[in-house]
């Protein structure tokens, strides 16, 4: 097995070698890469070669999802992180594994066969290799929910995500504001919220706001290089981009 590191720290990359070897000594380490630049130009010439990428997620230069946007990968890949707030953009693309820093032999192990099983399922023929990436693809999939039920009076309802403007935490009070400016109360927590909505159409702008994409009428650049987002229900609320969350909700904004 023909393998590709993306690893920008040094000790962890050898580690990682160090566990391939010992797991199967027949696993060829092909190049270890340090930068989204290096990575997209060695892919471009050489993907073919490779069977199995290992990568991390902040590499010197950038994170490594901006290598998708210049190479359309079709290997199935293990992410290695320090950081947990990727899993739902890693399983995005061909992911099999999302480790955790510092990772052990047990958990390599672990990955190793499951990309395994799922070679020995399809067979290891190379007329297999898309059936594999389709595998992979459906695996990350995620049911993300699709309505919520909401009480109107002595009546129930159920809205559907779509119509879903944005969700408004206020205390421990939960709000569920929909298309034709009604609020209900929901009996969510943003956070649970969070895993629960398709970050493709849903992202939570600071601690109060959950934004549906479709409803946002305006984004202007705020003071101190934040962002001011104006939604299009008439809502008597200020809407800001936490500072740490504006170059995730450009990356979002602009469907990466």
């Amino acid at each position: 097995m023909n393998v590709l590191i993306i690893e920008d720290e040094v000790p962890a990359a050898e580690k990682l070698e160090r566990y391939l070897s010992r797991y199967d000594s027949n696993i060829n380490v092909l190049k270890k890469l340090t930068s989204v630049q290096d990575s997209v130009a060695w892919l471009k010439q050489n993907q073919e070669q490779v069977d199995l990428i290992f990568m991390d997620i902040q590499l010197t230069d950038g994170k490594s999802f901006d290598i998708f946007k210049e190479v359309t990968l079709s290997k199935p890949i293990i992410f290695i992180t320090a950081y947990d707030d990727y899993a739902i953009d890693a399983f995005k693309v061909n992911s099999i594994a999302y480790l955790l820093k510092p990772i052990t032999f047990d958990d390599l192990s672990q990955s190793m066969q499951k990309l395994t099983s799922l070679r020995e399922n399809l067979g290891n023929a190379p007329q297999n290799t898309g059936e594999l990436n389709m595998v992979l693809q459906n695996l990350s999939k995620k049911n993300y929910k699709t309505r919520f039920m909401v009480k109107l009076g002595e009546h129930i309802k159920s809205v559907t995500t779509n119509d879903v403007e944005l969700f408004y935490a206020e205390g421990r009070t939960v709000y569920l504001y929909t298309v034709n400016n009604r609020k209900f109360i929901i009996d969510y927590k943003l956070e649970e919220l969070e895993e629960l909505l398709d970050p493709v159409q849903f992202f939570r702008a600071n601690r109060s706001f959950i934004l549906n994409i479709n409803a946002i009428e305006d984004v202007v650049v705020y003071s101190s290089s934040r962002l001011k987002v104006t939604p299009r229900l008439d809502l008597n609320k200020e809407i800001i981009v936490s500072r740490e969350k504006v170059s995730a909700f450009k990356d979002w904004f602009n469907g990466l």
